[in-house]
């Protein structure tokens, strides 16, 4: 099988990982026919190439539904009117009270719209084990990820995922980017 050469920019990859790591330096010495193995040091090992990324293919999506989102949450919410205002001026028990407000609409549009679930059933903080296969979508490794799974380790967070939505079927015509009608008092 022939290899190609791996990219410029891999090659300056690996030469900061030889550069800053002495350990790998002596190995690549030793490989080189530069020097002698220490008498504990397991033989190495090729590593496989690894395969270039292949091209994702994109699907477009239409911005209607997370505009209707948005819409729901101004409306119950006043979601857009709480992050657009600049509340630096404001100390913060008036932020808080404002806070609850809000909150309290969004949970009512998460709950009347979305059936939500957490992504992993133990509680977090728990220790836990992801065996080969693992749903790499719905976990995130963190920290130190090493080898390949098993991987055990700590739930930092459940995640969340939504099991079925309802949102309201748009009448013809209607713009979704008008989250919220300007309002003129006569």
């Amino acid at each position: 099988m022939a290899s190609t050469p791996p990219s410029f920019f891999r090659r300056i990859g690996l030469a900061l990982s030889v550069l800053f790591n002495a350990e790998l330096a002596a190995k690549l010495q030793r490989v080189r026919g530069e020097g002698e193995p220490p008498a504990d040091e397991t033989p190495i090992t090729p590593v496989a190439p690894v395969a270039e990324p292949q091209a994702v293919i994109v699907r477009e999506t239409t911005p209607e539904a997370a505009l209707q989102l948005l819409g729901l949450l101004q409306r119950e919410a006043r979601f857009v009117d709480f992050v657009q205002e600049d509340v630096t001026a404001y100390a913060d028990a008036d932020i808080g009270a404002a806070a609850r407000v809000v909150h309290e609409g969004c949970r009512k549009v998460l709950r009347e719209h979305f059936d939500i679930e957490p992504v992993r059933s133990e509680p977090e903080g728990s220790r836990i084990t992801l065996a080969e296969g693992f749903d790499a979508a719905a976990v995130r490794l963190t920290g130190k990820v090493v080898g390949k799974p098993p991987f055990t380790g700590s739930l930092g967070h459940r995640g969340w995922r939504v099991a079925d939505t309802r949102l309201p079927k748009l009448a013809e015509g209607h713009d979704a980017s008008v989250i919220a009608q300007a309002e003129v008092e006569l």
